[in-house]
């Protein structure tokens, strides 16, 4: 092979769109799939793949630091991308330590794992650490990210990516391990765990179940389809430069509320009810504390440096991502049994 990566996290949701991406547009390259399988990793979203020759996968957990040292002492992976973490911020907000377990610890364990094995060639290595615009704060209803925004973390997920962004630099600085960072906006698109809006939204609605949305569903989000999100971590890989930022972003604000009206109108569409049908299932429930009122992304860095730009429009990318789950219930069955139905019922039933 000529390359080996570790992709952390790789059984998730953006994760396993990368694995997928790099064992099949790179059959040269062995991708090591590493991945804790905590309630959002899902190795039915790697079916398809898993007999691939160049495709192994490793169950275990970044906060371990001596199963990961042992795993790259091993394998000697040339190359990492990082995108394990707890990432939900209503369970940061339930449980903090896990993120900053998750989020903190288990990336420096990574990043001293590379350390360790890079030190005598640094050489065609490249740690890709994955973040989220999230740790630049909150905007009012004008301006936008970039890569210079100065960090302003919100919750206990983004201030765990926030330490977790400084610490990949600090590493960068001070003993010259070669990085890359992009910070990106909100994801969406097949296999998201259907904790986050849109698929729970979808379940929801197919199953005439209230669709909660917090406050008055004012607040706004960049949507980046994950499609697109990945042939920009592809990008950024292959030709980003050492110790450079890059923020990803889909150019495409939406208000929640917004958002939900034409997700019912997809909804009601595919399913053959009256239109209005499924926006009657809106249901305002108490806000998230501490709950940002807007995200909004400046792509313009990667559009120029590396020619990326985000190619799905919403509505295309939309249906698509509702086209999936409707096809594809047994997965969201899966899914949805165990500890995520008590999370479920826990963070929105006492609303």
């Amino acid at each position: 092979m000529k390359k080996t990566i570790i992709i952390t996290g790789g059984a998730g949701f953006i994760g396993s769109h990368v694995v997928r991406l790099f064992t099949t547009r790179y059959p040269e390259y062995r991708i090591i799939n590493l991945d804790a399988l905590t309630y959002a990793g899902n190795l039915e979203n790697l079916k398809d793949i898993e007999k691939l020759p160049n495709y192994e996968f490793i169950k275990g957990d970044i906060v371990d630091a001596e199963f990961i040292d042992g795993v790259f002492t091993e394998y000697q992976p040339e190359a990492v991308i990082h995108l394990a973490a707890e990432s939900h911020v209503d369970r940061s907000i339930l449980d903090p330590m896990s993120f900053i377990n998750t989020n903190i610890i288990g990336t420096v364990n990574l990043l001293n794992a590379c350390r360790n094995i890079w030190k005598d060639d640094m050489e065609g290595k490249l740690f890709y650490h994955i973040s989220t615009d999230e740790v630049y704060g909150s905007l009012g209803s004008e301006g936008l990210f970039t890569e210079t925004t100065s960090y302003d973390p919100r919750s206990p997920y983004s201030a765990s990516k926030a330490s977790s962004d400084h610490l990949v630099r600090a590493y960068n600085h001070t003993y010259k391990l070669p990085v890359v960072i992009t910070n990106c906006s909100n994801n969406y698109g097949p296999n998201q765990f259907p904790e986050k809006l849109i698929p729970l939204s979808i379940n929801n609605i197919k199953k005439n179940n209230p669709i909660p949305v917090y406050g008055k569903g004012e607040n706004v989000r960049d949507w980046l389809y994950v499609g697109d999100h990945v042939e920009a971590i592809d990008r950024v890989f292959h030709q980003g430069k050492n110790g450079e930022t890059y923020n990803i972003g889909g150019n495409n604000e939406w208000m929640n509320i917004e958002l939900i009206h034409l997700l019912c109108e997809i909804m009601d569409d595919r399913l053959d009810r009256a239109p209005g049908t499924s926006a009657g299932l809106i249901e305002f429930v108490k806000d998230r504390a501490g709950h940002d009122l807007r995200y909004a992304i400046d792509a313009g860095k990667i559009k120029d440096e590396l020619d990326w730009e985000p190619r799905v429009t919403f509505r295309e990318g939309l249906e698509k991502t509702v086209d999936w789950y409707l096809e594809n219930q047994d997965w969201m069955d899966n899914v949805l049994s165990g500890d995520y139905s008590k999370y479920y019922n826990k963070q929105y039933k006492q609303r």
